[in-house]
């Protein structure tokens, strides 16, 4: 969404609300596309004291699969992003400036790098998943699987020998 910024740019204490949808279902992320439910932006540019400063709530639901046993997964992202715009920044480096080009600003440039940045890179599907068996792909959550647990290494297996032999 492009924001006009030239309305409040000269009067302190405007300030310009803003809320919409936007659509990365088309965003790829780890082989997949997580986001599967448009994502929720709401916030305001507020001029105080000459500088502009962005607020802005950031929710969404991202989808994906647990990491060990492969169940689905959804979780509720949320972030706010807090940032002043301004068009001359000192130091380029700083990341809670945004250097502004022009009298507008589109806001997924700001909002949606904020949100992404926001994601693990592994999700369970609860703190004790036990995953699945690396012999036989049961998922052990549901019960074991009979498999034998011991694995022997295989440049070991001449030791093993020896104690079968006892």
């Amino acid at each position: 969404m492009e924001l006009d910024l030239k309305r409040i740019a000269v009067t302190d204490g405007e300030v310009i609300p803003f809320s919409y949808d936007a659509d990365l279902t088309q965003e790829e992320m780890n082989g997949e596309y997580p986001f599967r439910t448009p994502v929720h932006v709401e916030g305001e540019v507020r001029n105080r004291l000459g500088v502009l400063q962005l607020h802005a709530t950031v929710s969404a639901l991202y989808e994906t699969q647990c990491a060990r046993c492969l169940a689905p997964v959804k979780v509720d992202l949320h972030t706010d992003c807090d940032m002043a715009l301004s068009d001359d920044v000192q130091n380029e480096e700083r990341d809670d400036i945004y250097l502004l080009q022009g009298d507008s600003i589109e806001l997924d440039d700001i909002v949606i790098p904020a949100l992404l940045l926001e994601v693990d890179m592994v999700y369970l599907c609860k703190p004790d998943c036990k995953g699945l068996c690396p012999k036989c792909g049961k998922d052990r959550n549901l019960g074991p699987c009979g498999c034998d647990g011991r694995e022997i290494d295989s440049r070991l297996a001449v030791l093993q020998k020896l104690l079968d032999k006892e």
